[in-house]
């Protein structure tokens, strides 16, 4: 469910950032990041919501917990994380 929910914040943002901004300033057409924004926006809550679920649900220490809220700021951060969980889960 987390890697799932990362994924698709992690996608909407980068719609945000490489495709619906470029269409508002380069085409003026602020209405496409309105639409993706609110979107991006409605993903953003619920990612919050998973991580908050996972933290209870299998104690999370705060290293992940801080590392998980700062890459959904970061365009292809929930991607590189991803990768750092499956790494630390194998271990």
């Amino acid at each position: 469910m987390f890697r799932i929910s990362g994924f698709i914040e992690g996608t909407s943002l980068i719609l945000l950032l490489f495709i619906a901004m470029p269409l508002k300033y380069l085409a003026g057409l602020p209405e496409v990041v309105t639409v993706v924004g609110s979107i991006h926006g409605a993903f953003f809550c619920i990612y919050i919501v998973v991580i908050a679920y996972v933290t209870f649900r299998i104690r999370w220490s705060w290293k992940w917990i801080f590392s998980s809220v700062l890459v959904a700021f970061i365009p292809f951060g929930n991607y590189l994380l991803d990768i750092r969980l499956q790494k630390s889960s194998l271990s």
